[in-house]
């Protein structure tokens, strides 16, 4: 039994394809690639910089291996892959790309001449000072949470961000 002539749109492809990448591209500039104004972070810097908190990967304790610090990521907040949750990780760390640093890196994290930075499973990282003071009182209830991909538990939907993150690392 068909469906009835009245249920198809009546569009080209050529419309079809163009209305919904449209919104597709929109939701992607706007939900991933353009940092939130209220605390200056991208999604994944967000998730690595609030799973490294929760780790207690801070500033007073030793470096952590960056593999590890990746896992808990996706497994927790960000389900994409590794490779975009490290790149992220390098480039909070490196000072050329960064005015302040928001992760303090061990290891070979690459070079402003181009040099890529060593595997994930060769670094390690913890949390810069700076990056403490984005997350401070955040278990105070000062934000709002959403669940995460699989509803396990719950991530923040900006960080408190007593620093003008936005203003100061672009």
């Amino acid at each position: 039994m068909g469906l009835p002539h009245e249920d198809f749109l009546q569009m080209s492809v050529r419309d079809v394809y163009h209305s919904r990448f449209s919104e597709y591209a929109r939701y992607i500039i706007l939900s991933r690639a353009i940092p939130d104004v209220r605390d200056g972070l991208k999604p994944v810097q967000r998730r690595v910089l609030y799973s490294m908190y929760m780790e207690k990967n801070t500033p007073d304790r030793p470096y952590r291996k960056s593999a590890k610090t990746v896992g808990d990521v996706m497994g927790n907040y960000h389900p994409h892959g590794d490779s975009s949750i490290y790149e992220t990780m390098v480039n909070l760390v490196q000072a050329h790309k960064m005015r302040e640093p928001l992760i303090d890196g061990h290891g070979h994290w690459g070079t402003v001449d181009g040099d890529s930075a060593a595997a994930m499973r060769y670094t390690e990282a913890r949390l810069m000072p700076i990056a403490m003071e984005m997350l401070r009182d955040i278990e105070k209830e000062t934000v709002d949470y959403i669940p995460n991909y699989d509803n396990t538990t719950k991530e923040p939907v900006v960080v408190p961000s007593r620093f003008p993150n936005l203003l100061v690392n672009g």
